[in-house]
């Protein structure tokens, strides 16, 4: 008899044990690239999805030399999916070209079922010729050409 209420005992504890364990939580992370005092230029190029599928990036802009050229799509308001596979001329700010800046803020939301939640924020800022990679702050898009050829 007393080993079934050891037995018992045990059960109930590991039971109670792995309920506190089981608490599920859900993790949100919102990002926002904003390029500032960059110089206006006016692109041509086509739009294709960035490796990974984390954004857009417009490919094959051809610069005064002829030289191929590819810049990260910065956008808050152009829908850049619907070109996806088209040559577009594209006018905006880029970073590769005077003392642009890239300014990145991230949100981060995390919620545990039955806990309060919590939210971080984090902001920084690279001059343009540090960062590596061209970026253009996308202001406006003219669809050249249904495809890339």
């Amino acid at each position: 008899m007393k080993l079934i209420g050891v037995l018992f005992c045990v059960t109930a504890t590991a039971v109670c044990s792995a309920n506190l364990y089981a608490q599920t939580s859900e993790t949100e992370t919102k990002s926002k690239i904003t390029i500032k005092e960059g110089r206006e230029v006016t692109v041509t190029g086509c739009v294709a999805p960035a490796a990974g599928g984390a954004g857009y990036i417009l490919t094959n802009v051809a610069d005064k030399k002829g030289a191929l050229h590819d810049y990260v799509l910065v956008s808050d308001g152009n829908d850049l999916a619907k070109h996806v596979g088209h040559r577009v001329q594209l006018r905006g700010k880029v970073t590769d070209r005077g003392d642009a800046k890239v300014e990145t803020e991230t949100k981060t939301t995390t919620k545990v079922e039955g806990g309060a939640g919590q939210e971080t924020h984090g902001k920084s800022e690279i001059k343009g010729d540090d960062v590596g990679v061209p970026y253009l702050g996308v202001k406006s898009v003219k669809m050249i050409a249904a495809a890339c050829s």
